[in-house]
């Protein structure tokens, strides 16, 4: 890192010494640490945000973009408008009671895919037109130069087979000189069956394929057709593009008090959308006209049928009249008597009430029918039975509105069951109706019968030819009469069926609300977040996986126990014999670490205590190193020290000496009898360092290690080391290994667990807070070995940390500090990285 560099971030010291301290308490997200974060990985956040942005820039750019339109429509309420009561139409127009029902229904049919399948089909929105661009190809509504449509025989076949598998159509149209040539794929479950390839010299054009025969039309309010871009064309089942736009549409109540809905539709083409709401209200008054006009077309079809029947009965009347007069030889007849009169009033009376039962026999049969189950019955056909009349005009009421249901749904539903119960209810009633009024039109007929019988037999003696014509003729005038009330009730119901009114109707023109996605200011918003929180989430999961310490605030989250020091690693430069780093009349940031870790120990220690305890989770760890520098550090305050090597298991400190005679050492000692002062100070050594620096070496290996340190032996010795020595330093094995350290604890007043960075795992420091909580070592603290000054750990970065504030030494706040000045860049000490950690370890050592 440069020195402009440096001093820049000077000002920044305070917060990023705050974001080492914050992690204990505040997690690795703690306010500082972000800040940290974001200050001293700024390339990376910059780099997101670069590539956020151009990512949300080029979706902007080339995303489709979709359109909401909506409209309303009025839905008129006939049920409303036939309801007898005044008084429950004025307490629904108050607001106490709803039509919710009535609308409910007319949502359902408005979201029909039958509904929505005739819009389809109308506006032709199966074939899907899209412009070749450099990107992305472009959709294209009506402006196509071509037009291309597949017979509808076989689109209905597309439609029947949707539910086995879907087949489409996909065409590719490029211009080769005057010609158009066509390169087709028919596809089934996206998947290719078969190409064919074709050429256009002139349309319209047919071409006949495997799934029907294609037909190319010019569309002259299109665009021309250019060389610069190609046309590609997809034909899709009508009912799969009309599920499409059933997802995309919804359509609900204004209110519960009104029958206007409100249908808005979300599509990639605004011009698209607009008209496919036109269309859907066209196609909506087209099957209600459709359901409204099927009990008019079924009363038209009964009148006319009857009316040919009674015209072949008058004919018959005619020529046998003419028979009689011929045979008889009779052109005219004689002014009847009263009696005749009244005969023929009650004849026709009886003609009537024949006429009735006939009718009622007739309905009788259309309703036992099964083959009508469900149909419309016939009404308005002259019935006197006002009961029955109602009856049937309710029953056809219901089944029409049963069969409006069953288009978009099945029968199933349980509005579909509920009218199917009533029409079955009222079809059981009509019967009964129809019974009860078969039974009074022929007692009306027995009754009118008695009297034609009285009074036709006072005219018993009238000329039988005179009697024949008048039953004849009786005959026939009912016939007429009959024929014509026939007319009368045909010509009622073609003016009813040409005064059909559409059902619903459009109050607002279809509207264009615009665009709802993309949304560019939640896109543009959402890539600055994405740009900020991507690199958090990438630091976050690399600190996730890593199992092993790697800086201070590692240590600060997983224990609470204090940490003295965070050491460096050492430049070879600085080193002198042993590994010592600690030099006197020096001041390099090595032994500013030394005097850091020395001074916090001698706060934790209390008068009288003098044992310092060395140990770690595993070898490796540089806690011979640490020990023998801050031996070096204290002797260099003019005390006593001395180093003692308690890994009797590995013994190292001779080697890291340079010690020639292993043979003298503590193990000598815990294996002789009685012990005096004389004998320990003989297996002391000089460390060959300073003066007031001795070692006492581990000696000899022995068989049983912890046996010997288990004896009074030991507590004896260090005693006596206590009483001569200011400050005995315990190297020891490592206590996660073996149980040794926990026996060597017993002498000490303090225990310094080194911990190295990129090295220990962190499983091992709850090994550490586990021997805390027990209290199986002295007053513990911890240190953090092994630091590479040059590297950045989670947003932290160590040559601005805490050792950082040395820099400012040589800036003149405490004038001419010797080379402090240096200490503040640390990136220096980056060419010794982790290949030198060898050199603070035991292992190293031995190697």
């Amino acid at each position: 890192m440069s020195e402009e560099k440096k001093i820049s971030l000077e000002e920044l010291e305070d917060l990023l010494e705050e974001a080492q301290d914050g992690p204990s308490k505040n997690g690795w997200f703690s306010l500082p640490n972000l800040f940290a974060l974001l200050v001293l990985n700024w390339q990376w956040f910059l780099l997101s945000f670069f590539i956020c942005a151009s990512a949300a820039v080029l979706y902007l750019r080339y995303a489709s973009p979709v359109y909401q339109v909506s409209g309303r429509m009025l839905v008129k309420d006939e049920k409303k408008q036939r309801n007898p009561s005044e008084l429950l139409n004025n307490v629904q127009d108050l607001g106490f009671l709803s039509n919710s029902t009535g609308i409910d229904n007319e949502m359902e049919v408005l979201q029909s895919r039958v509904l929505l399948r005739d819009a389809v089909m109308d506006l032709k929105l199966y074939a899907e037109y899209k412009r070749e661009e450099p990107v992305k190809n472009v959709l294209v509504y009506g402006k196509q130069p071509i037009s291309v449509d597949l017979d509808p025989l076989h689109l209905d076949s597309l439609d029947k087979m949707l539910l086995e598998e879907k087949r489409q159509i996909r065409l590719h149209l490029s211009r080769e000189g005057k010609r158009i040539a066509v390169e087709g794929t028919l596809e089934k479950d996206k998947e290719e069956v078969s190409v064919f390839n074709c050429k256009l010299d002139s349309m319209p054009a047919t071409y006949k394929t495997a799934y029907g025969t294609l037909t190319f039309t010019k569309n002259l309010a299109g665009e021309p057709f250019t060389d610069e871009h190609d046309w590609y064309v997809t034909i899709m089942p009508p009912m799969a593009v009309a599920t499409d736009y059933l997802e995309r549409l919804t359509v609900e109540p204004t209110s519960k008090q009104t029958s206007i809905a409100t249908l808005t539709l979300k599509d990639y083409d605004k011009r698209r959308g607009l008209d496919f709401i036109a269309q859907i209200a066209v196609c909506y008054n087209r099957q209600a006209n459709a359901d409204k006009n099927e009990i008019a077309l079924r009363t038209e079809e009964f009148i006319n049928d009857r009316m040919a029947k009674i015209n072949e009965e008058l004919g018959l009347s005619d020529s046998k009249i003419e028979s009689i007069k011929r045979s008889g030889g009779v052109t005219t007849l004689n002014d009847a008597s009263q009696s005749v009169q009244m005969s023929n009033q009650f004849s026709a009376r009886l003609s009537e009430a024949n006429s009735q039962v006939e009718m009622l026999d007739y309905l009788r049969d259309f309703v036992n029918n099964p083959q009508n189950r469900y149909n419309i019955i016939p009404s308005n056909v002259g019935l006197t039975d006002g009961a029955s009349e109602a009856l049937i005009n309710n029953y056809n009421q219901a089944v029409q509105d049963r069969n409006r249901l069953l288009k978009s749904a099945s029968e199933e539903a349980p509005q579909v069951k509920t009218l199917t119960a009533t029409i079955d209810e009222l079809q059981s009633s009509i019967r009964t109706a129809l019974i009860q009024a078969r039974r009074s039109a022929d007692i009306n007929r027995q009754g009118i019968q008695s009297q034609y019988a009285m009074f036709q037999g006072r005219v018993s003696s009238a000329p039988v030819t005179e009697r024949v014509l008048n039953q004849v003729g009786r005959q026939q005038d009912v016939r007429s009469g009959l024929y014509l009330m026939l007319l009368q009730k045909r010509e009622e119901n073609s003016i009813a069926l040409a005064a059909t009114a559409d059902k619903g109707k459009l109050i607002d023109a279809p509207l264009l609300e615009g665009k709802v996605r993309p949304k560019t200011a939640i896109i543009l918003l959402a890539a600055i977040v994405a740009a900020f929180f991507i690199p958090i989430m990438v630091f976050f999961l690399i600190n996730l996986f890593r199992f092993r310490i790697e800086g201070h605030e590692d240590l600060v989250r997983l224990t609470d126990l204090p940490v003295i020091a965070d050491v460096a690693v050492a430049n070879d430069k600085v080193k002198g014999k042993a590994g010592i780093a600690v030099q006197a009349n020096k001041n390099n940031q090595i032994d500013e670490i030394f005097r850091s870790m020395r001074t916090n120990i001698q706060f934790m220690l209390k008068e009288g205590e003098r044992t310092i305890l060395f140990t770690s989770s595993m070898s490796g760890e540089g806690k011979t190193f640490c020990a023998a520098n801050l031996a070096m550090s204290l002797a260099l305050l003019g005390k006593e020290v001395i180093l003692c090597g308690l890994d009797i298991r590995k013994p190292a400190l001779g080697r890291l000496f340079g010690v020639s005679d292993r043979s003298m050492g503590i193990t000598p000692l815990l294996t002789q009898g009685e012990l005096t002062k004389d004998d320990v100070m003989r297996q002391v050594q000089p460390s060959g360092i300073d003066e007031r620096l001795h070692l006492l070496l581990a000696g000899p290996v022995p068989p049983n290690p912890t046996e010997l340190l288990a004896r009074d032996n030991f507590m004896h010795t260090m005693n006596i080391l206590k009483a001569h020595y200011d400050y005995v330093i315990l190297d020891t094995a490592p206590v996660g290994i073996v149980t040794d350290t926990l026996q060597i604890g017993r002498a000490a007043d303090i225990t310094v667990y080194v911990t190295r960075a990129d090295y220990t795992p962190k499983s091992a420091i709850s090994m550490l807070n586990t021997l805390a909580q027990e209290q199986k070592m002295p007053n513990p603290c911890v240190v953090l070995n092994g630091i590479d000054m040059s590297k950045r750990k989670y947003g932290y970065y160590y040559g601005y940390g805490t050792y950082g504030k040395y820099g400012r030494y040589g800036y003149g706040r405490y004038g001419s500090y010797g080379n402090y000045g240096s200490y503040g860049n640390y990136g220096t000490y980056g060419q010794y990285a982790a290949s030198h950690y060898g050199s603070q370890d035991d292992d190293s050592i031995k190697k």
